[in-house]
């Protein structure tokens, strides 16, 4: 059991001592929780195998699932990727730093450990200045994963790193909550037409109106170069019902009967029509714009479980722009 320190930081000014310290843990090789603007990270030296197998440990996560490298600088992609296509120039000149994640050829010095035996890795640049400043303070990309045990809702503060982690990290970097509340958006470019593996924070049509028509979901056998795609997902310990957005009369059925099956339900909704169906202590509305409900939709679902509930049923929203992201995570969250 590892004595998990907790230090609060500015997310815009981040204490240089902080930064002296997080770094040192890296360097040693223990693992530091950290800010960004999508999720909190797990971070670990990417080119110290001995801390790369301790997050896996610590998250519980699957072997074959591949971690996603943080950088700060683009000269540190020399280290990491063989070469940059055109079209990932363009998006890295565009998003970086942001919400994207791009899948590229790797080099040698990268482990099998962290690409999941893959010839691709993932790389982004997290748009966040505590992440920035403790890898350049290293000196070196990291691995940066979700921070929570595998298969749980994505961390969006520090207490829900804490949550799932305590006595697994060495240190936790708390800078409040994050601003996007969803993971990234994992583009792979080196196929024709690039391809979004998974849907996150910059969404498929701000990714179009710089490159035109990109492919969606996974084909091929490309899915393995994504996080977050192949197993269950940002999932409570409650059961999780979706419902279409705004159709009371179907979400009140849906209700009725896990009531009369005797179950603990509690609900998520964000439309106006369904904001008035009910009250209480576990039911719950969102705002209906869909940047403020993504950055809330982790949290409340982690604050609902934590009430012992067993199941949660949770408005679904239009499919379009981050709305089709918010679909992604909720579907994967209501699987069994």
């Amino acid at each position: 059991m590892i004595d998990t320190t907790i230090l609060h930081i500015s997310p815009t000014d981040p204490d240089p001592e902080a930064i002296r310290q997080s770094a040192e843990v890296l360097r040693r090789g223990g693992l530091v929780a950290f800010p960004t603007e999508t999720v909190y990270g797990l971070g670990a030296d990417v080119l110290n195998l001995d801390a790369v197998r301790k997050v896996f440990e610590a998250k519980g996560r699957p072997p074959d699932n591949p971690l996603i490298v943080h950088i700060a600088t683009s000269k540190q992609l020399d280290d990491i990727v063989d070469e940059i296509p055109e079209q990932g120039k363009l998006l890295a000149n565009a998003f970086w730093p942001g919400p994207l994640t791009l899948v590229m050829k790797r080099t040698i010095l990268i482990s099998d450990l962290v690409t999941a035996n893959l010839d691709t890795v993932a790389v982004r640049m997290p748009n966040h200045p505590v992440p920035l400043a403790m890898i350049q303070a290293l000196g070196e990309g990291i691995v940066g994963p979700s921070a929570n045990l595998s298969g749980r809702p994505s961390p969006t503060t520090g207490q829900h790193v804490y949550d799932d982690l305590r006595g697994r990290v060495d240190l936790i970097l708390d800078a409040g909550p994050t601003a996007i509340g969803l993971e990234s958006t994992v583009v792979d470019v080196t196929v024709e037409p690039p391809t979004i593996l998974r849907l996150g924070g910059l969404t498929k049509e701000r990714i179009e109106e710089l490159i035109g028509t990109v492919g969606v979901g996974a084909g091929r056998g490309f899915e393995k170069r994504s996080p977050g795609t192949r197993h269950r997902h940002y999932a409570p310990r409650a059961k999780v019902f979706l419902a279409k957005s705004g159709d009371a009369d179907a979400f009140a059925a849906l209700l009725q009967v896990q009531r009369q099956l005797g179950k603990k339900v509690g609900c998520i909704v964000n439309s106006p029509l369904l904001a008035k169906l009910e009250s209480g202590d576990y039911y719950r509305v969102l705002p209906s714009s869909l940047d403020i409900l993504a950055r809330h939709l982790f949290r409340t679902l982690r604050e609902l479980d934590g009430l012992g509930l067993d199941v949660i049923i949770v408005e679904g929203v239009e499919e379009q722009g981050l709305g089709a992201t918010i679909m992604d995570r909720l579907r994967r969250a209501a699987e069994v």
